[in-house]
């Protein structure tokens, strides 16, 4: 006898879950309908989100298909909002989908949903045809749908989860934007600093050797790397890719991407920022789970695969298995020493109040602010602290090039005296 995992809420609205044992899904969902209450969700025990840790050789394969496969999460957030529109206004999923796919601009996107109607017309549920795409709507997506199928609220899942992506667009394009003029400078200052040793220092070398004059120690530095830098650029440019491929390939692995995601929320600034758009994201698909009615134990295993910070991930994971044990969730969440006092608040309130779902979104908004809040900040104080770091540089290797000319100028000028 098969066991199933079911979450209900009594006439009252009080949410409750648990395990129950009956020969197949129909059954279990008559015997608890006969038992009363409203079904939100049940879900077979031997299904799973996490699916458990993959080889690198399996990372690599998986980073490589959804990078062939995925679409942009701007895509993603346009389609859900059409697809909960169209299914609101009375069109089936199958219309629904076939009106989509004419108006879609992008070849790959529109092939998915040519797939996902073909499914549909074979007699598979829309969560199922989806799965088939795991490069464009993730284990979250799927769930959802899937726990929206089971309890008849389909148009009220698909909109919330438009509402949940854009919410989650929003965010990450505000980071996006604040990190987009650093790294705009950043460029732009190493291609400066590239220019310089390529180009300039050598016209200035061969102006210097028709000199009998000692160079300066930094001169000579300076056009030592220059020489290198202009006969090995091929073998200098074939280091930087494979540092940047085995970074990649170190980032793929465990131990490798805790490394790297430490570092980021530690970073100075960029680092909060980071960090408080990850607890945003935590908060938001934590809450909209648990008011779609997925189990806590299915809920917690989706969220340690959305937030993408192996930190967090790593946190959540533990506290998944506290859970388990019968610790309370924030509890739980406390134990690992990784979320912040306001947050474990809610969780507990929540916990308390049975209204989780709506205080997680709440820590979801005040997430959103902190990061509002820090991208004012950045904007204000990064741009002098770029332009001072690019003049330092490039000021420093001008000077540098200059160094013989100021001596030189001088020296002479004391033998005149």
């Amino acid at each position: 006898m098969a066991s199933f995992q079911f979450v209900i809420k009594d006439a009252k609205g009080v949410r409750s879950e648990g395990v129950i044992k009956a020969p197949t899904m129909d059954e279990a969902i008559d015997k608890l309908t006969r038992e009363g209450g409203t079904i939100i969700s049940v879900k077979s025990t031997g299904e799973s989100a996490f699916k458990g840790r993959l080889s690198l050789f399996d990372r690599l394969m998986l980073a490589i298909y959804k990078f062939r496969t995925g679409i942009s999460l701007r895509t993603l957030v346009f389609f859900t909002r059409q697809l909960s529109t169209m299914f609101s206004a009375g069109l089936t999923i199958e219309k629904s989908l076939s009106n989509l796919e004419k108006s879609e601009k992008s070849k790959k996107f529109r092939a998915v949903l040519q797939k996902l109607a073909s499914d549909i017309k074979k007699g598979f549920s829309l969560s199922e045809a989806m799965e088939q795409h795991p490069g464009v709507f993730n284990p979250l997506y799927v769930s959802l749908v899937k726990a929206g199928e089971v309890s008849g609220t389909l148009h009220t899942v698909l909109d919330e989860l438009s509402e949940y992506l854009e919410k989650i667009e929003d965010t990450r394009r505000k980071v996006w934007s604040a990190m987009a003029y650093p790294i705009f400078i950043i460029s732009a200052l190493i291609v400066a600093v590239i220019v310089l040793f390529y180009y300039i220092i050598p016209m200035f070398a061969q102006v210097y050797e028709n000199f009998n004059y000692e160079l300066p120690g930094p001169t000579l530095v300076a056009i030592a790397i220059s020489d290198f830098v202009r006969t090995n650029i091929f073998f200098a440019i074939l280091i930087l890719l494979a540092t940047a491929m085995a970074l990649f390939l170190f980032y793929l692995t465990d131990k490798g991407r805790l490394i790297i995601d430490t570092i980021a929320i530690k970073f100075p600034v960029l680092g909060n920022l980071l960090k408080n758009s990850i607890l945003s994201k935590f908060a938001r698909t934590f809450s909209i789970l648990m008011a779609s009615g997925v189990p806590i134990m299915e809920t917690l295993e989706l969220v340690e695969n959305v937030v993408q910070n192996a930190v967090v991930q790593n946190a959540v994971y533990k506290a998944r298995i506290m859970v388990k044990e019968g610790y309370s969730v924030a509890g739980a969440f406390k134990k690992t020493g990784v979320f912040p006092p306001t947050l474990l608040q809610l969780i507990s309130t929540g916990e308390e109040t049975g209204d989780m779902d709506k205080l997680l979104g709440k820590a979801a908004e005040f997430f959103e602010k902190l990061v509002d809040s820090v991208i004012d900040r950045l904007t204000s104080l990064i741009e002098p602290v770029l332009i001072i770091l690019m003049a330092v540089v490039v000021g420093s290797v001008i000077i540098v090039i200059y160094l013989p000319i100021f001596k030189l100028g001088l020296a002479i000028s004391s033998g005149v005296k």
